[in-house]
């Protein structure tokens, strides 16, 4: 057994997060989607769409297709570890537990904006994180559509199509792009903490896929996101993305996003502390 510890985890990150590690988690990422997702990318038949919980929310047999492949292929690169899947867990709530559990986790969201990728919008990515003991130590991001894969690994950087990601801060005097949740996706309460958002000098849309937006904050195209969900298929990727891009996240209680769950929602990721902070407080005086 792992022990959950600092220590151990700098050592995990050390053995086992090597480069061959990470080329290994890309090559498969890519098969996955070249195998299962891309050929059936505006090619879909109304029959292999199918509604989950609501009509905005759809899974495709490329999204439970390529969480197959991963299933099958990541845990061979490092014995004893796990896999927490989207589609796995609504077919069984009870296995989303292992995020919290001691064996390293493979987090998997096999088509992140599956609604994007049902239109024909290119807007759609892969998902996968590796974390251990809640912490996330290595993420993958593959928009095969708009062919951009980025990489992050804790405490060595980020990189999007092999080149070091930057997130910078926003521009003084502009107002701050943020994406939010998706009205669809939130509860009362939560749209009258959004609403703390509209007020001068931000400019706040409904988010598309989260794996992108999270890029977008990354790369400095966007200047944080409000997300009002703790799904950790969503957002372990890109947390990490954000953060060794130079960014960071923070929920309303003023602390760190966990991805095992307990969060004050909603909760920020941004380019930097100070746009963290300002987005953290309007959350909270919209409340």
């Amino acid at each position: 057994m792992i022990e959950t510890t600092t220590e151990s985890i700098d050592d995990f990150l050390t053995s086992k997060v090597t480069d061959q590690l990470v080329t290994d988690v890309e090559r498969i990422v890519r098969a996955a989607a070249a195998a299962e997702i891309t050929p059936r990318f505006r090619q879909l038949a109304s029959h292999e769409i199918e509604e989950k919980s609501a009509p905005h929310d759809l899974v495709t047999v490329a999204d439970k297709r390529a969480e197959e492949y991963l299933t099958r292929e990541l845990p061979g690169l490092l014995p004893g570890s796990v896999v927490v899947g989207e589609e796995a867990v609504a077919a069984d709530p009870a296995s989303y537990e292992a995020i919290r559990g001691t064996a390293p986790v493979w987090i998997v969201d096999p088509v992140d904006g599956t609604r994007q990728f049902v239109h024909g919008d290119p807007g759609f990515c892969t998902l996968v994180a590796l974390a251990l003991d809640g912490v996330v130590l290595a993420s993958w991001t593959w928009a095969p559509a708009l062919d951009e894969f980025a990489v992050a690994v804790r405490g060595r950087g980020a990189r999007l199509n092999g080149r070091a990601l930057r997130a910078g801060s926003p521009e003084a005097g502009q107002d701050l792009r943020v994406a939010t949740s998706h009205p669809d996706y939130t509860t009362d309460a939560q749209k009258r903490a959004l609403l703390g958002l509209r007020t001068d000098g931000v400019a706040p849309r409904p988010c598309g896929s989260a794996g992108l937006e999270y890029l977008a904050v990354a790369r400095g195209a966007l200047d944080a996101l409000a997300f009002s969900w703790e799904l950790a298929w969503d957002h372990a990727a890109g947390l990490l993305l954000v953060e060794e891009a130079g960014g960071t996240h923070l929920t309303r209680d003023g602390e760190p996003f966990r991805i095992t769950g307990g969060n004050a929602l909603p909760f920020t990721a941004a380019r930097d502390t100070a746009t963290a902070e300002r987005i953290k407080g309007l959350l909270s005086s919209g409340a």
